[in-house]
Parts: C-alpha cells; sequence; structure tokens
C-alpha cells in the first residue's frame, strides 16, 4: 500500500514537473521580492506564500496538460516514453482532471488571495502555452519564442501580486527571462535533436540541418543579455556590485555559448553534444546566481 502511495506521489511529480515548478516559483519570489520592496514593506509576508502557492497550482497544472496533450508525441520520445501517460500508468481522464483542477484552481487563488489582475494574467500564461506553444511545437521553430512569453511570466506574476499592476520594472524582470529561455531551451533542443525528430517536434535544431541558424541565435540572445542585464541598474533595482557581477556572468555565459560554434559549426549532433550540454549547465546557474545577486545587491 505504501509502495503504490510512493509510486503515485512519484507520477504526480512527473506529471506536473516538479522541477520545472520549483525553478518557476522562485522567479516568481524574485518579482514579489522587487514588488514589495518598491512599496518599502517586507517581502516576508502572508502574501508571498499565497503569491507562490498560486503560482506553483498553476504551474502544476498547466504542465499535466501539457502532457496530456502531448502524450502521443512523449511516447514516440526516448526521454519521455516512460512518463506516467505513455507508459499507462495513468490515464487521461486522471492527468486532465488533474490538470483542470490545478490551472483553474491556481488562477482563482490567485484572484481571490493576491488580486484579480494576477489571477487574470496566470489564466492567460497557461491558456497562450496550451493553446499557442503547445500545437506550433509540432508546426514551426517559431514555437520557441512564443512559448518564451509564457515562460518568461513568473516573474511578473510575483511582482503583479504584491503591487497590483504593470510597471516598467516588470518589464525588465520579464525581458531578462524571455532572452534568457532561447540558449536555454535552443541548447536542450539540439542535445535531444534526435529525440525531438522522432517525435515530430519542430524545434530549430531539428529543421536546422547544419546547425548554423541554431548557433547564431544561441550567440545573439546570449550576447543581448548582457545589456538586458544590467538594466535593473538603471532603474535603481540593483547596484554596483550586481552591475559587476551581471556583465561577468553574461560574458561567461557568452563564452560558454561560443563553444558551440568554436572550432567549427556543430555538423552532427553527437560531436557538438558535450558543448550544448556546457551550455545549458551554464544557464541552469545563470538564471538564479543573477537574480540572487539582484536581490542581494537591491537599492545599492
Amino acid at each position: 500500500m505504501l509502495q503504490k502511495f510512493v509510486s503515485l506521489l512519484r507520477d504526480y511529480a512527473e506529471l506536473t514537473k516538479a522541477r520545472i515548478t520549483t525553478l518557476i516559483v522562485l522567479t516568481a519570489w524574485c518579482g514579489y521580492f522587487f514588488g514589495a520592496h518598491r512599496m518599502g514593506v517586507s517581502s516576508w509576508s502572508l502574501g508571498l506564500v499565497h503569491a507562490l502557492l498560486g503560482v506553483a497550482l498553476v504551474s502544476s497544472g498547466t504542465a499535466a496538460l501539457n502532457e496530456v496533450l502531448e502524450s502521443s508525441v512523449d511516447a514516440r520520445m526516448r526521454r519521455t516514453a516512460l512518463r506516467p501517460l505513455p507508459s499507462g500508468r495513468m490515464t487521461m481522464a486522471h492527468a486532465a482532471t488533474v490538470g483542470l483542477a490545478l490551472t483553474l484552481g491556481g488562477s482563482a487563488y490567485l484572484a481571490i488571495y493576491a488580486n484579480l489582475l494576477t489571477g487574470l494574467l496566470v489564466f492567460l500564461t497557461a491558456l497562450v502555452y496550451l493553446a499557442a506553444y503547445t500545437p506550433l511545437k509540432k508546426v514551426s521553430p517559431v514555437c520557441t519564442f512564443v512559448g518564451a512569453f509564457p515562460g518568461a511570466m513568473p516573474v511578473v506574476l510575483g511582482w503583479t501580486a504584491v503591487r497590483g499592476k504593470l510597471e516598467v520594472e516588470t518589464l525588465i524582470l520579464f525581458a531578462i527571462m524571455f532572452v534568457w529561455q532561447f540558449p536555454h531551451f535552443l541548447s536542450i533542443a539540439w542535445l535531444y535533436r534526435e529525440d525531438y525528430a522522432q517525435g515530430e517536434i519542430r524545434m530549430l535544431p531539428v529543421v536546422d540541418s547544419d546547425g548554423k541558424s541554431t548557433v547564431w541565435r544561441i550567440l545573439a540572445y546570449s550576447g543581448a543579455l548582457i545589456p538586458v542585464s544590467v538594466m535593473p541598474v538603471a532603474m535603481g533595482m540593483a547596484g554596483r556590485v550586481y552591475l559587476v557581477g551581471a556583465i561577468l556572468m553574461g560574458a561567461a555565459l557568452f563564452r560558454v555559448s561560443m563553444g558551440m560554434a568554436y572550432p567549427q559549426l556543430p555538423a552532427t549532433a553527437a560531436s557538438s553534444k558535450p558543448s550544448a550540454r556546457r551550455l545549458l549547465q551554464a544557464t541552469i546557474i545563470y538564471l538564479p546566481a543573477l537574480f540572487a545577486l539582484m536581490m542581494a545587491n537591491s537599492g545599492s
């Protein structure tokens, strides 16, 4: 009995993509922190608990519904074939019920315990992710650009949960998240290029046979992160320590991105996978480190 319960919990964690949800909640916390800082109030409050719980619920629900919509695709890809739905450990009806309950419940929760704007924004974020990004993955590489919009929203949701409105600072935080996603997700898509092709997912590395377009986009967005990441200093959101740190971290990330192009463009996925893996690891370290430094040096 206990073993079945533990197995079910593991399936739920995989269905709701618990690790990704954790990163989403952390970025929402950053947005809440700066929103509270703008108001001159403590970011440690019951409001923070409500905001993060609501974001976690909707993120989990959206992930579950995404797996429902892509269950047939997941069954064809090696990295996803053992997920609860394609493996048959969970029914579609069960997963859909969980996903809808979490998404709608989380949206309503934020509308009630944060504010109506945040509840509406989180619902629209889930809608764009499921109704635009998810189907576009089988149509065109533009899916990455479209998916970057809902992907950058958690930090905005944290801000609006405490402020109740969109402001210039919100757009700056959004811009950092938006630009960061391209080297992050393009490195993932290159690593699992063959798998995505098997699932007929038209990410750029799948349709870009010689890798040139993929690499140049990685370099362009990695380079753009440097000026975008220092914009909080101009708005008084962070000080000189952050300025120096953001430039150094941005330069380091760009240097890692160069590994995809040097000494030659990745003609094959196999030969370039070590570089793509290093880039993926660098992006995973970069984002929380950048936000942590921004929070630590806020207003200095």
